[in-house]
């Protein structure tokens, strides 16, 4: 990984997350549940994440559907312009343990941390170029006040070269994660490495 980042309690360390309620216990897990942890992730049968929203199988397969088509579909936004949406959301609820998995898939796919040092320092303003900054406003906007959006907001995106199809790949992103973080937030808490030192 690279330099690591501390900023108004964010961090792009690896986290792990605890959840507060019940996990499925893999022992007595059903034959669905260990398929759709199998077809999840490849560390799904150690994640409380996964291991909580295994309770109901076919509601992880939904929910993996969805968001493997929203970040990772081909086309469209590039797949690190997609995790700066994500970050941005992330950042702006509050939800640590997103905003660090987005921070670290954004490094890994753009080859840089600047953007993601500004992301956690103030993300409406975040970004080294126009679009980069454009994404940031958007993404702070639409989680902000979701319902203000207008066709202002969509052209201020395609002045800086956005189409039709990131417009909306943006859009996506960031629902996702509107969702995603209220449940990290109201169902568990980020765990920080053991020798983590307190967070600026």
């Amino acid at each position: 990984m690279s330099t690591i980042i501390k900023s108004h309690g964010f961090t792009n360390e690896v986290l792990d997350w605890k959840a507060w309620l019940d996990v499925i216990d893999i022992e007595n897990a059903t034959a669905d549940q260990i398929k759709v942890l199998e077809e999840s992730h490849p560390k799904a049968k150690v994640s409380d994440y996964y291991l909580f929203l295994g309770h109901q199988p076919d509601i992880l397969r939904q929910r993996s559907a969805a968001f493997n088509a929203i970040m990772y579909a081909p086309g469209g936004m590039s797949r690190a312009e997609r995790e700066l949406g994500a970050m941005v959301v992330s950042r702006i609820n509050g939800c640590v343990y997103c905003a660090s998995v987005h921070a670290q898939r954004f490094e890994q796919l753009a080859k840089r941390n600047d953007t993601v040092q500004q992301v956690f320092d103030d993300p409406y303003a975040a970004g080294i170029n126009a679009r980069e900054q454009a994404i940031s406003k958007f993404s702070a906007e639409l989680t902000d006040a979701p319902g203000e959006l207008n066709a202002a907001s969509i052209q201020a995106l395609q002045e800086v070269g956005l189409t039709e199809l990131e417009i909306l790949d943006l859009i996506h992103s960031v629902a996702i994660f509107a969702w995603a973080n209220r449940l990290m937030l109201n169902l568990g808490e980020p765990v920080f490495p053991a020798a983590a030192a307190t967070l600026e």
